[in-house]
């Protein structure tokens, strides 16, 4: 498992590795938390390329409901089809209920999509944004991969999707929900490994270019920042540089640069007070 992440250019620790491995064994969601932009998200992504499967993205935000993630049904096509049968002279009502609430006026959301896809990825996005009860309805869907459509019947998966849930801990996920669920958390990497993450996703920038950079986001990690700077972030301050046409860092367009990477005034601020010069004149 970790070498064919590693070949879709996703680098995993021993322990991200095994909780995959698990997942895709026993049947069970990954539930992965931590800081944004420390490779969450991009780890369904990478799982959906090694099993050659699509992803289907549940985005959660504060008031999402069943309708927005599981179904919903088209009803302006709905009125217009009850206006074509009345015009007709269509007036039986149970024909006219079989007419309307046939599978073409369904609206499938992320979750129903997934259950009619599968073998699939479910990425279930930042659920530390929902509710408590849509956590609730998640974990009923979760624990049976099927749902009941009221005028169509039930929906179950031919085969689980593979679910991997997100969160960034703004607020804590209902232990009900991690109970059922292998957990993983998302830390910072050390330079080593993020230099490397950095060259797989780069390799087009120069070795030099990416170093420094990478030493300096570790180096800004350190400071007392509103939103410490993840992965994502080091290699847009790459991307930016290089851009701009540099091989290396130059302090004065390392600090013109800064919007790449800080996404908060009080850490700009914060990181204009350092000696750019300095660290990178200590990593050599």
């Amino acid at each position: 498992m970790r070498a064919a992440l590693e070949e879709t250019g996703y680098l995993v620790d021993e322990g991200l590795a095994i909780a995959c491995f698990l997942a895709l064994r026993l049947r069970r969601p990954v539930f992965c938390e931590g800081d944004a932009g420390t490779g969450k998200t991009a780890l369904a992504s990478a799982l959906a390329e090694v099993l050659d499967a699509p992803v289907v993205r549940l985005q959660c935000h504060e008031g999402i409901d069943a309708s927005q993630a599981l179904y919903d049904w088209d009803f302006p096509r709905q009125l217009l089809r009850l206006r074509a049968s009345e015009a007709a002279g269509v007036t039986d009502p149970e024909k006219l209920e079989g007419a309307l609430y046939d599978r073409r006026y369904l609206l499938a959301r992320p979750l129903l999509r997934a259950l009619e896809s599968a073998p699939c990825v479910l990425l279930v996005d930042e659920i530390d944004r929902a509710d408590d009860e849509f956590e609730a309805f998640l974990l009923e869907l979760l624990s049976d991969f099927a749902v009941t459509i009221p005028e169509l019947g039930t929906v179950r998966a031919e085969e689980p999707p593979l679910v991997v849930l997100t969160s960034n801990r703004t607020r804590e996920v209902h232990d009900a929900l991690k109970r059922r669920c292998l957990y993983h958390w998302f830390d910072h990497p050390d330079f080593g490994r993020e230099l490397a993450i950095v060259r797989r996703r780069l390799p087009e920038v120069t070795a030099r270019l990416a170093e420094q950079v990478t030493a300096l986001v570790q180096e800004l990690r350190r400071q007392d920042l509103v939103k410490p700077p993840g992965v994502a972030e080091t290699i847009d301050w790459v991307r930016a540089l290089d851009a701009l046409g540099a091989s290396e860092v130059d302090p004065s367009m390392a600090t013109a640069t800064l919007g790449s990477v800080l996404k908060y005034r009080e850490d700009a601020e914060r990181a204009r007070g350092l000696d750019f010069a300095a660290v990178l004149a200590g990593r050599g």
